[in-house]
């Protein structure tokens, strides 16, 4: 416990940003997750080339 809360005092800044602004990554995490999924899904079938166009297809 004493470890998370020193944690949370080294990032007291970004702790309090994160519970008193308005903006979030929400968006920008669901177009990782998409693209992390896909490069699963391609692991060893195929190169680069055809990752790039499954990523920039599938948006």
């Amino acid at each position: 416990m004493h470890t998370f809360v020193n944690g949370l005092e080294r990032d007291l800044e970004a702790v309090i940003a994160g519970l008193t602004l308005p903006w979030n990554s929400g968006m920008v995490e669901g177009h990782v997750n998409r693209i992390k999924m896909i490069k699963r899904q391609m692991y060893g079938r195929a190169g680069f080339n055809l990752l790039r166009k499954r990523v920039l297809l599938a948006g």
